[in-house]
C-alpha cells in the first residue's frame, strides 16, 4: 500500500517540454484525489530544464525532508554539444546570436581540453537564464526582461567527461557523457567548453541519466506512475496519522529499553568493581 502522507519517493523520466513543477503537479494532484486531502507535501530532488529529460525524482509527505540529500548525490548526463554558434541561454530555448568559425576543431583537441580543463575541481559562472538568485530575483526573470545580470562563479566537481559521438569534421556536433556534482548546468558547460575550443557552442540535447544509484532504466514515465497510481492501495490519512503515533511510541519505548539496559550494565559494573 502507499502511505504518500508518511512518504514516498517515485523515480520518473521527465518528459520533453515539461517543467520539473508540471510533472511534480500532475502527480500531486493525482495523490490528492485518491486521498481526499486538499495538501499534500510533493517536490522533487533537482531541476531539469524544459528542454531536458529523464531521471526526476519526486518525494511526498514526510519523505520531501530527504530532498537536500538527495539532490546531493552525483549526477549524470548525456548532453548534445553544437560548436560554432551560441545563443543567450546557451541552448536551444533562445535563437541563436552569434556564429564562430569551427573548423579548426579536431576530435583530438576536444578530447585533451575536455580532460585538461574539464575534468575535476573547475569555477563555473551559471547562466543569466537559470533560477539562481541575483538581489533575491530568479535570474531568468531578469534575463527576460533584458536585464544585464552578474552571476558569482561557484565551484563544482566534475568526476568524468567524454566524447561519445563526434561529427568532425564534417559536422561541428558533439555527444558528451558528464559526470558530475550537484550545481552543475550543463548549458554553462557548453558554452565554456566552446570559448575554450576557440569558438561558440551551445547546448542542443540533454538527459539526466543517472542521480546517486538511480539510474534512467528504472525510472516510469508520468503516464506509467499515474496508472500505478490509479490502480494502487493506499494508507488513508487518519490511518496514516495512527500508524504514525505507533511508530512513535513504539520507538520511545525502545528508547526506554535501550537506557534501562544502559543503567542495569553500568550497575552491574559499578558492583563488580
Amino acid at each position: 500500500m502507499l502511505n504518500p502522507i508518511e512518504g514516498e519517493v517515485f523515480c520518473i523520466d521527465k518528459p520533453l517540454h515539461w517543467t520539473s513543477f508540471e510533472a511534480v503537479k500532475k502527480i500531486r494532484a493525482r495523490l490528492r484525489r485518491h486521498l481526499g486531502v486538499k495538501n499534500l507535501k510533493v517536490g522533487h530532488a533537482g531541476t531539469l530544464d524544459p528542454l531536458a529529460t529523464g531521471v526526476l525524482i519526486v518525494c511526498t509527505g514526510r519523505k520531501t525532508k530527504d530532498i537536500d540529500q538527495m539532490q546531493a548525490k552525483v549526477k549524470e548526463y548525456v548532453a548534445g554539444v553544437r560548436l560554432g554558434a551560441t545563443t543567450p541561454s546557451f541552448d536551444r530555448e533562445t535563437e541563436v546570436d552569434a556564429t564562430y568559425p569551427w573548423q579548426h576543431i579536431t576530435r583530438e583537441q576536444v578530447e585533451s581540453t575536455l580532460q585538461s580543463q574539464f575534468t575535476g575541481r573547475i569555477e563555473q559562472v551559471p547562466p543569466s537564464f537559470s533560477a539562481c538568485k541575483v538581489d533575491g530575483k530568479p535570474a531568468y526573470k531578469l534575463a527576460r526582461q533584458g536585464e544585464d545580470v552578474a552571476i558569482k562563479p561557484k565551484t563544482l566537481v566534475i568526476d568524468e567527461i567524454e566524447v561519445l559521438e563526434c561529427g568532425l569534421p564534417q559536422e561541428p556536433t558533439l555527444t558528451l557523457r558528464i559526470v558530475c556534482s550537484k550545481g552543475t548546468y550543463i548549458r554553462a558547460l557548453a558554452r565554456d567548453i566552446g570559448e575554450a575550443l576557440g569558438s561558440g557552442a551551445h547546448l542542443t540535447s540533454l538527459r539526466r541519466t543517472r542521480v546517486g544509484d538511480v539510474t534512467v532504466d528504472k525510472c516510469l514515465t508520468v503516464e506509467q506512475l499515474v496508472q500505478e497510481l490509479d490502480s494502487a492501495e493506499y494508507v488513508m490519512p487518519d490511518m496514516a496519522e495512527q500508524m504514525r503515533l505507533d511508530a512513535e511510541r513504539e520507538a520511545n519505548r525502545a528508547r526506554a529499553r535501550e537506557l534501562k539496559a544502559r543503567q542495569k550494565a553500568r550497575k552491574a559494573l559499578e558492583q563488580m568493581q
